[in-house]
């Protein structure tokens, strides 16, 4: 079988073929007559054998049983068969294959050659294929070639070094003395391979590269020749003089003044220069000022220098090349958070980038948008972005969602603001809406009473106009669901701006038509079979004109529910419709919840110190509803800064809405200091904070609408005596308090508290005091009661007590009339370093405290 006669006919006879059946067939015949070739130990033969074998290599053929005729063709005297040896074992072999030990013997030989070109083939073949046990072998013969006196050679000794100390990085220390000569060398290709070796020696070895510090200035002035020196025909690119080896050294110079002042002094008046004198109109001189403001980022330079090579960066945002903006745009990211003012200043260059026509670029303008967003350009990057996010790819909206709210939440100017921006983010992108996101909403707008009406009208027009955005429709029906009856008792907006007045019929209406929705689905129901069922509640608190039509309306919603298919519906429409004909149970369970607990999520924790911003305050009071002179004063109008505050979530937990709040009553007790309460109240009368106890109102007989805990008596604990009541107030009931737990610098108070309205229902304050003299640390106060009756726990105003503090926790108890109310206390707290945990029962109540039998 003979083959093909030589390289030329193959490669003819290949290109010939029809199919790829052939040419596997003519490669399948030509291998095999190679293969019997190799046996006949022709030299001629043999050379010509391997070159056709490398280009069936090439075409992704099996020719491994080449790779000893290889070896045989590198141990010729020819230069020629020498050369296709060398590139057959650098095609057929790799590091990792036994073959390559035979290699080592026949590569030391030719690195001892007198042709200077075979001793170039032996290292380019070192460079490609050593492995750690070839470079422990002729490490010593490639130190020895660094110092050769022919430039061709130690160009490439300086490679294959740096292939040695990346194989094997111990062996560094052979090279460093010689890698120093060549910082000296006047050749370029020398001093460019020299400089790659010293910047990788410097990444692999702090030692080392605090050595060569001492050669900063001779790389300055390297770098200060290339860029001074004129037209130089050999090294010339597009008229700038040998750009390679400018940024070579640029990058060694960043490593070597990394962390080191003086380096960094000693470099700072070229890395000026360059920045300067550097051609920006070609792309090779752009290759070079990126370099050139990576080093003057990451050394110790001068501010006014960062401020340069920033400002070179926004130079390249102007550029045409969507390349350069890209690396522009990637290197501002990673500097903005080292230098935010100088990125400002190129703001709106940014901003037009989000209008670009490349989504990359788009993509990262965007994240650095995020970044530049602070308390002083809130309002200007906010509204750029959500201009942004009307047109955005869908693929950027649920991030964009996020990063816009979130902005909104830690640098909102006022509360007002903020619930403005999300809403905004709702009707533009309400399908890409994270559930966090959400949540933090519904939670400011809880814990914002000022601002409810505004926020439930907003999100009752949005509404109205559009069903298609499912977290504008989760919140809406959520809002109009809970604060109904603030939006049915209408109000005004301080923009002037006209507020439609919307009836009992109109809420149901529109809770209708987003059942009827095409974009409904189940979650969106089951919001809306529980507002609704809130919402014959607040019409029946209201006693609306139409309550009656509306009440039926309900019903027969929730009734055209109970059999629906899926059973998280059914049984909604089931519970909530068997509650319906029990009045007396409906109001205490759809009554308004409690403001969410204060917790940090991704969108981080609700604000409570901002400002609400321009809205109306006519209904809003406040009211002490504990009467403690001792309680913190660092209450807020807004509430309290570490969490939900007393008032509010007393007022919500036992039913006092915010238009049946009355004015505080003075103490009883004669107090030194003033309440927080009374702090707060003279902010809305400028009358003395001190009124008679014949100013208070008296509280109604049902108790329903006085202040919950009008007057406060802890168990062991003296009071002064009250000044005598005028005849035309009746003297006010004192509420008990008992010692629950006393313990480990612990002492827990429970105050009950019942309502005639309400018979078995019992609503306990548990206060919290440190009684020694440290500070305990992350309270968890648990409950359980029997499984007759029902508990609910509200969180704890702050699980931190300080000493000569109170914190308090509200619990409601349902138990059948007559029962006794039993309490077993679980309570963790750390104490210094100390962290405790105790258990106890507690039965302390008066027998008659749920009412008689």
């Amino acid at each position: 079988m003979s083959g093909h006669y030589n390289l030329k006919a193959l490669i003819k006879a290949i290109r010939s073929c029809k199919t790829l059946a052939d040419e596997r067939s003519v490669i399948q015949k030509e291998s095999a007559a190679i293969r019997t070739s190799f046996k006949e130990e022709d030299s001629f033969a043999r050379h010509n054998n391997i070159a056709k074998l490398l280009y069936i290599h090439m075409l992704g053929y099996p020719a491994h049983f080449g790779q000893i005729e290889c070896l045989k063709l590198v141990a010729s005297p020819r230069f020629a068969d020498k050369r296709l040896g060398y590139l057959g074992i650098m095609l057929l072999l790799d590091e990792n294959q036994e073959v390559l030990t035979l290699v080592t013997n026949s590569l030391k030989n030719d690195m001892n050659h007198s042709n200077m070109y075979a001793v170039g083939l032996a290292l380019c073949t070192f460079a490609n294929i050593s492995s750690e046990e070839m470079s422990r072998d002729l490490a010593n013969e490639i130190e020895k070639l660094l110092g050769s006196s022919n430039t061709y050679i130690r160009k490439k000794a300086a490679l294959c070094a740096l292939r040695v100390i990346r194989r094997v990085p111990d062996l560094m220390d052979h090279f460093t003395n010689k890698a120093k000569a060549l910082l000296q060398d006047r050749n370029h290709g020398v001093l460019l391979t020299g400089i790659t070796l010293i910047t990788e020696m410097c990444e692999l070895d702090d030692k080392i590269c605090d050595e060569f510090r001492k050669a900063t200035g001779l790389l300055v002035k390297h770098l200060k020749n290339l860029v001074t020196t004129g037209y130089s025909a050999e090294h010339d690119v597009l008229g700038i003089t040998d750009p390679f080896l400018q940024t070579k050294i640029l990058r060694l110079l960043r490593l070597l003044g990394r962390g080191d002042a003086t380096a960094s002094e000693t470099m700072n008046d070229i890395l000026a220069q360059v920045a300067t004198n550097t051609d920006s109109t070609k792309n090779v001189g752009n290759a070079i000022l990126y370099e050139t403001v990576l080093t003057v980022l990451d050394i110790e330079a001068d501010s006014g220098l960062r401020v340069m090579a920033i400002n070179i960066l926004g130079k390249f945002l102007t550029n045409r090349d969507n390349n350069i903006r890209y690396v522009a745009l990637n290197t501002l990211n990673k500097v903005v958070a080292m230098d935010t003012n100088a990125v400002q200043r190129h703001r709106n260059t940014i901003l037009d980038c989000l209008r670009d026509g490349d989504i990359s670029i788009r993509r990262r303008a965007l994240e650095l948008s995020y970044a530049l967003v602070n308390e002083g350009n809130v309002r200007v990057m906010t509204r750029e972005l959500l201009s942004f996010l009307e047109v955005a790819d869908n693929e950027f909206k649920l991030g964009m969602t996020t990063q816009i709210c979130l902005g909104a939440e830690r640098f909102a100017p006022n509360k007002r603001w903020q619930i403005d921006t999300v809403l905004r983010v709702l009707k533009l992108a309400g399908n890409y809406v994270r559930e966090e996101i959400l949540s933090s909403f519904i939670r400011l707008t809880c814990h914002t009473p000022e601002l409810q009406f505004y926020t439930a009208q907003r999100l009752y027009a949005a509404l109205s106009s559009d069903l298609s955005q499912e977290s504008l429709t989760l919140a809406a029906v959520w809002i109009i669901g809970e604060f109904g009856d603030v939006l049915l008792q209408g109000g005004t907006i301080d923009d002037g701006e006209e507020v439609k007045q919307v009836s009992d019929s109109d809420l149901i209406d529109i809770l209708e038509l987003v059942l009827n929705s095409p974009y409904i689905n189940t979650l969106i129901r089951q919001f809306v079979l529980t507002a609704i069922s809130k919402l014959s509640v607040r019409f029946a608190e209201l006693s609306t004109p139409n309550q009656s039509t509306q009440q039926d309306r309900i019903a027969e919603i929730l009734a055209s529910f109970s059999s629906n298919l899926e059973l998280e519906i059914q049984q909604r429409a089931v519970e909530f419709g068997s509650l319906f004909g029990k009045n007396e149970i409906k109001m205490g369970v759809l009554e308004r919840m409690p403001p969410p607990e204060i917790r940090a999520t991704i969108m981080g924790t609700v604000s409570e110190r901002r400002s609400v911003g321009s809205t109306r305050t006519d209904k809003d009071t406040v009211v002490d509803l504990i009467g403690d002179d001792s309680a913190p004063t660092s209450a807020t109008l807004n509430g309290a800064s570490s969490g939900p505050s007393t008032q509010d979530l007393l007022a919500d937990i036992f039913g006092s809405g915010g238009s049946d709040l009355t004015s505080p009553t003075t103490s009883a007790t004669s107090a030194p200091t003033r309440s927080a309460a009374a702090d707060i109240m003279s902010l809305f009368d400028p009358s003395p904070a001190v009124a008679s106890p014949a100013a208070a109102p008296a509280p109604s007989s049902s108790g329903a609408s006085g202040s919950l805990f009008d007057l406060v008596t802890p168990s062991g604990l003296a009071s002064s005596p009250a000044p005598a009541p005028t005849p035309a107030a009746p003297p006010k009931t004192q509420l008990q308090s008992y010692t629950a737990y006393d313990k480990n610098s612990l002492k827990i108070t429970l105050t009950p508290k019942t309502s005639p309205a309400q018979p078995g229902v019992v609503q306990i304050l548990a206060r919290f005091v440190a009684s020694g003299g440290e500070k305990i640390e992350n309270v968890n106060f648990q409950v359980a009661v029997p499984k007759t009756q029902q508990l609910q726990m509200q969180a704890m105003s702050n699980t931190d007590v300080s000493p000569g503090g109170v914190e308090t926790q509200q619990m409601r108890i349902h138990a059948p009339a007559g029962a006794a109310i039993r309490l077993r206390m679980r309570i963790t707290f750390s104490k210094g370093s100390q962290n405790v945990t105790d258990q106890q029962d507690f039965a302390g109540f008066p027998a008659d405290l749920t009412g008689a039998k």
